[in-house]
């Protein structure tokens, strides 16, 4: 999923990931982010990836999927436990490294897909789980597609 604009998405069968940019065309270096002292776009929140199931659950319609936001639609287990910051994700000719920062339901998520998702993604075993997804940045530059397999390198 891109997000060209704020509050605006496109379904992308493939995308290229860049060191610099994040995803091609989204919107999230031009955007910024308030947690910087320069209002500069977030490093460790460059790309955001969401497990397939949960926005299955929570949207309930695919077509619903692009109003989380997230760029990564992927089935795997999101857990802290498995996943750490510092992992290495292989997607198509990309590899993501798993950041530190904390993903959490917002205000639009509740918005979007009601109070009872937004509870549901945030009680303390999913954020433990990472059931509101994770963030990554791009280590290698490369081009992803929908359907890639997911390769994980710890350590």
């Amino acid at each position: 999923m891109r997000r060209p604009r704020i509050e605006e998405r496109e379904a992308i069968e493939q995308g290229a990931l860049d060191r610099v940019e994040g995803l091609v065309g989204d919107n999230w270096r031009a955007r910024g982010s308030r947690r910087m002292p320069d209002g500069s776009a977030h490093p460790g929140r460059q790309i955001t990836l969401m497990s397939s199931r949960v926005i299955d659950l929570v949207a309930r319609e695919r077509k619903r999927w692009d109003l989380a936001g997230d760029q990564l639609y992927v089935d795997l287990d999101l857990s802290a436990e498995n996943l750490p910051p510092g992992t290495h994700l292989e997607i198509g000719t990309a590899v993501l490294e798993v950041t530190a920062e904390a993903h959490t339901g917002c205000k639009k998520f509740a918005e979007r897909f009601g109070p009872d998702a937004l509870r549901f993604v945030s009680s303390p075993l999913a954020r433990k789980l990472n059931l509101r997804g994770i963030y990554a940045k791009v280590v290698q530059p490369g081009r992803v597609h929908v359907g890639n397999w997911v390769g994980v390198r710890r350590g």
